[in-house]
């Protein structure tokens, strides 16, 4: 390595001179600045040793470090990359002389310097040689008390710092309670400024996610009912029940994040729906119905439903989708929740209020048992059995109708004064109303959603519910419909249902309130029926269906296991520049192309870049780059565009005109780091493989990205589905609507035996 001075410095050596390596300029704290060509085949220490020998610094070099303009530490995993780029470099203090400084500067607690401190302290945080020494001169300690005891911009650097300190896996162990109620306070205030908001958010949807079921390593058991408990150290400690707690006891805590989702500040938005989505997805049985009514009293699916339509909504297009994804799981759950009345008085309140509504008294018929229910439209007086299919589900859809029709009482009388047999259903009715959006959305189980686009639709499910039922007394009524006649109404409504609810992502709520009210009875039968011919009614009996949501789950896990395998093989991607830039400024990189690659953890990328494709190795030798899939919060698509001369079909554009985003393009974008990379994929199979892929391994992630993968799911569903049917149809086998449970036994004297 060869020094020249610039300035202070006038004498000149030389050590393993290298003419034809480019040259770096190196910046001292003194002011310095000296051109040095650095050997590439040296370590990060022995350039250091060097230049300290050259400067004639008397202190030991281990006290030293590189970093470049950006204060990014210069390793031995990026110094060849910074010499051929030429990148200017400064001599500073190493990062655990750095470390022993900021926390000795906060122990002091000088107002006039604690900002700047904590300016520095948020930047080097994440480094583990600066964070190792930090934690070890307790400045852990520090930075609580500087939580606890600042406001304005000075708490705002503190607790990015926070935020950056607890992306590492170790040194957090010891927050406690009164830490996390002194985020909940912070995040609750309105007058708390946004940029004290965001790592606020972040830090506490990082504690949610510290549960001791997302423990990795061996010990982990996710699928475990009783995981084991995390070791004395382990940051794994936190979850929902422990945040949760924090949370309850600041009233309007729910409601301010909530409120923050309309915020004009996208990043603001995007932070609180990642908390939403992370309590949603970690939610203990414990606390699940209290936190899931809270989020249902503040209305939490409408404020989501009005950012969809918002021109800023491109920003969080994948934490809708998560949103998405997760009211799945709920409405899944609510659906498959026994009614229990006795249990839940919330349930048996709503039982009542439906019962008061209707102004009937009880009867009794003429073998002297009671008509309560079955006046109603149930098939029996056991109401627990009647919402067995539906579930909670059912009870609070029959609720919010009946809430929503002031007019109840006249509907019930209306059907009771017609013959019995003439009578429309309305329990069953709603029931099955439940059954048939739940089909149309879906809701088959508490895994994925494969929806790739927004469903404004869905987030009022109630709304939809009461708009089909009533369409369901209507066809009853217009058809002349009998008891007998129940399942041909039901055909007829899922028709409607179809094209009501058709395209959702682009159709306003006035228009589905037309086809449900205001289409004619002729018409509908007359599609139905062309529908019919096209469709085997086999399909729609329960049975059927139920094997259907059956081979749903298999065929979404198949396909996941599939996407995230062609992550562990990796691919090649073009390296992208952002959309919109000018064409002449845009020039061709260096190195064009990137392969990445999962590891078989499946916790960081792997990649490299190249001027020109090669063979890449098994492993991770030839991927020197990494990134934490941790740190990724957004699969964005559609976000960037090639640079000229790679791909063709960006080529042929005026040379003036801006870079045209790709439809193959990514970006891995990180919540406070902006875009991880940028890519463009070699076709749309390799783009559907790795968006789906990467935001299956996301820990709040789980909705699809593109249409291939959701496709991919509903074919090998059907497929599925007609081969097990080939079974029964070849054989001319009835495949019931329902099964009748027979009388129970009369005595426990009996025994199954062992069929062989």
């Amino acid at each position: 390595m060869s020094t020249t001075s610039r300035g202070a410095l006038t004498s000149t050596s030389t050590v393993n001179m290298k003419p034809l390596v480019p040259t770096n300029n190196v910046s001292t704290a003194n002011g310095m600045t000296v051109r040095a060509r650095i050997d590439p085949t040296l370590t990060v220490e022995d350039v250091v040793r060097q230049l300290c020998i050259n400067l004639k610094i008397k202190e030991p070099h281990s006290s030293f470090a590189l970093r470049d303009e950006t204060d990014e530490l210069v390793t031995n995993d990026n110094l060849r990359k910074k010499i051929k780029g030429k990148v200017n470099l400064k001599l500073v203090n190493a990062p655990a002389r750095e470390a022993r400084d900021i926390a000795e500067k906060l122990r002091q607690r000088n107002e006039k310097n604690l900002k700047l401190t904590l300016f520095s302290l948020q930047k080097f945080i994440r480094e583990e040689q600066f964070a190792r020494e930090f934690l070890n001169n307790d400045g852990l300690a520090e930075l609580v008390e500087v939580i606890y005891s600042t406001n304005g911009n000075t708490l705002a650097y503190a607790l990015t710092a926070m935020q950056n300190l607890m992306e590492l896996e170790y040194g957090w162990s010891t927050l406690d309670g009164n830490f996390i109620f002194r985020v909940v306070q912070i995040l609750s205030s309105p007058q708390s400024l946004i940029n004290v908001c965001r790592p606020a958010t972040a830090i506490l949807k990082k504690l949610v996610e510290a549960d001791p079921v997302n423990m990795p390593g061996p010990q982990a058991a996710s699928s475990s009912k009783s995981p084991p408990a995390p070791p004395p150290d382990s940051v794994y400690q936190y979850g929902f029940s422990v945040v949760f707690e924090q949370m309850r006891k600041e009233r309007g805590m729910l409601e301010t994040v909530i409120n923050r989702l309309g915020s004009a500040d996208t990043a603001m938005a995007q932070y609180s729906m990642m908390l939403i989505n992370s309590l949603l997805s970690h939610a203990s049985d414990t606390r699940w119905e209290e936190f899931i009514g809270e989020l249902e009293r503040l209305n939490v699916r409408k404020a989501v439903a009005r950012r969809m339509n918002l021109h800023t909504t491109e920003d969080l297009t994948s934490c809708i989708l998560d949103f998405q994804a997760n009211m799945i799981r709920v409405t899944y759950r609510k659906k498959t929740t026994p009614v229990d009345p006795e249990a839940d008085p919330i349930q048996g309140d709503a039982l009542d209020f439906i019962w008061e509504s209707s102004g009937l008294q009880v009867e009794q018929n003429a073998g002297g048992h009671p008509l309560k229910w079955r006046n109603l439209g149930f098939e029996s007086e056991d109401i627990v059995h009647e919402f067995h299919e539906v579930g909670v589900l059912g009870l609070e859809c029959l609720h919010k109708f009946v809430q929503g029709d002031p007019e109840f009482s006249k509907v019930v009388l209306e059907q009771l004064s017609r013959p019995e047999e003439r009578r429309c259903p309305i329990g069953k009715a709603s029931n099955e109303v439940v059954e048939l959006l739940s089909e149309h959305w879906a809701i088959f189980a508490p895994g994925y959603s494969t929806s790739t686009t927004f469903q404004p639709f869905f987030m009022d499910f109630h709304r939809a519910h009461s708009l089909a039922t009533r369409f369901f007394f209507r066809m009853w009524s217009e058809s002349g419909a009998a008891t007998g006649d129940f399942t041909r109404v039901v055909a007829l409504v899922r028709s409607q249902v179809k094209v009501a609810l058709r395209s959702e992502n682009v159709r306003k709520w006035h228009e589905v309130e037309h086809d449900f009210l205001e289409s004619e009875y002729k018409k509908v039968r007359d599609r139905q029926m062309q529908e019919l011919e096209l469709e085997d009614d086999l399909l729609s009996k329960i049975p059927v269906r139920n094997l259907r949501n059956k081979l749903y789950k298999e065929s979404y896990e198949f396909v996941r296991q599939q996407r995230i395998q062609c992550l562990l093989q990796g691919a090649w991607f073009v390296n992208a520049l952002p959309q919109g830039s000018p064409r002449e400024t845009a020039r061709r990189p260096s190195r064009p192309w990137r392969f990445m690659r999962l590891d078989t953890g499946m916790k960081y990328l792997h990649y490299v870049d190249s001027a020109v494709k090669f063979p890449v190795r098994n492993g991770l030798e030839d991927l020197p780059e990494r990134i934490d899939i941790s740190m990724i919060s957004e699969i964005a698509t559609g976000t960037c565009a090639p640079p000229p001369n790679v791909l063709r079909d960006q080529n042929d554009l005026p040379p003036s005109s801006p870079l045209v985003a790709s439809p193959l393009s990514f970006s891995l974008l990180s919540a406070h780091e902006g875009s991880l990379a940028d890519q463009i994929a070699p076709d749309q199979s390799r783009w559907a493989d790795w968006t789906d892929g990467l935001n299956m391994l996301r820990r709040d992630g789980g909705h699809v990205a593109s249409k291939e993968t959701a496709g991919f799911v509903q074919a090998l569903t059907e497929i599925g589905l007609k081969i097990k049917l080939l079974d029964l149809s070849g054989e001319m086998v009835e495949i019931p609507s329902g099964l009748v449970a027979g009388p129970p036994p009369p005595s426990t004297d009996f025994f199954f035996s062992e069929l062989m």
